[in-house]
């Protein structure tokens, strides 16, 4: 069941049907943006795993992505990738 990738609380969304004013409930940020794609990814360009989308600059905002599919909810990106930095830094920190 997807997830809202700002909030982390579970959707009741039923396959793609997510338009582009939908709302997350508990947060009231946008459904249909990046960060609630499946193809939403920090680690490779432009943040999208679809080579051919037009990424728009705003990842929170609702957006008319074509190829939008919800994903599971990269919920909370930025402390996972934080910690990820973290993990990768202290494998080169001298002893």
């Amino acid at each position: 069941m997807p997830g809202c990738a700002h909030c982390g609380h579970r959707l009741d969304i039923i396959a793609n049907q997510v338009g582009r004013r939908d709302e997350c409930p508990h947060c009231g940020e946008d459904i249909r943006s990046c960060r609630n794609c499946r193809h939403f990814d920090l680690g490779v360009a432009k943040e999208c795993k679809e080579p051919f989308a037009e990424v728009p600059k705003d990842k929170d905002g609702a957006n008319f992505c074509e190829l939008f599919q919800i994903g599971e909810g990269g919920i909370h990106e930025k402390e996972s990738r934080d910690a990820l930095l973290n993990a990768a830094e202290s494998l080169f920190r001298k002893k």
